[in-house]
């Protein structure tokens, strides 16, 4: 079902079949729409309810969840607010679905990786983990945040153009510092998913099923 009213952003949901099953927040990457990563989210957890909002900035007519001044150069203050309004719509989401908040892992590609790292380290309540695909830092935290043991899967490639492994090695350590569980998978490509990628997404969900 797709309610762009209330809630803030266009999205989907697609709820679970099953009590007690987590929620998958689907966060596209530049370009996308709120229904490409649901055959993702299917693929990574089969049974998990799917919450996939739409980005509500453009560029060049293409969705995105903030604004940038150049690959890698982000406007901060439109960060900000659009993590904000983010924060918003999953707990507005969370009392029209009915899905508990503590259940929410975040599933993210690219720029939607990157508001999902904004997330964690804005409004780490929300989140019970977190699955990074080619994620960056979108900024420096004044302070450590207080992850409080979130679990965290960053998916990255070695030979990426735009996240270099050293901007996975500063995310990791800015989510280490805060006390997050923070495990790394590395493709031997770039920016591009690969099948291995998923397998471990895939694996890491399950292990964290199992663990809860």
């Amino acid at each position: 079902m797709t309610a762009p009213g209330s809630l803030e952003f266009v999205h989907r949901f697609v709820p679970s079949p099953s009590s007690g099953s987590p929620t998958l927040l689907l966060l596209h990457g530049t370009g996308g729409n709120e229904t490409d990563l649901i055959p993702l989210g299917r693929q990574l957890a089969p049974g998990a309810a799917l919450l996939s909002p739409r980005g509500r900035v453009l560029e060049n007519g293409m969705p995105r969840f903030f604004r940038r001044f150049a690959e890698g150069v982000f406007d901060l203050d439109d960060l900000k607010a659009q993590t904000a309004a983010l924060a918003r719509f999953i707990r507005a989401s969370s009392e029209k679905y009915g899905f508990g908040g503590s259940e929410v892992i975040a599933v993210g590609y690219s720029n939607g990786a990157n508001i999902a790292t904004s997330l964690l380290l804005t409004e780490p309540d929300l989140l019970a983990g977190a699955v990074l695909f080619r994620a960056m830092a979108p900024f420096i935290p004044d302070s450590p945040p207080d992850l409080g043991n979130i679990p965290v899967l960053l998916a990255a490639g070695r030979r990426d153009p735009i996240v270099s492994p050293e901007h996975t090695s500063k995310l990791a350590e800015i989510l280490q510092a805060g006390g997050a569980r923070v495990s790394i998978h590395w493709h031997e490509g770039g920016h591009e998913l690969g099948q291995d990628d998923l397998v471990a997404a895939k694996n890491w969900l399950s292990q964290r099923s199992k663990a809860a």
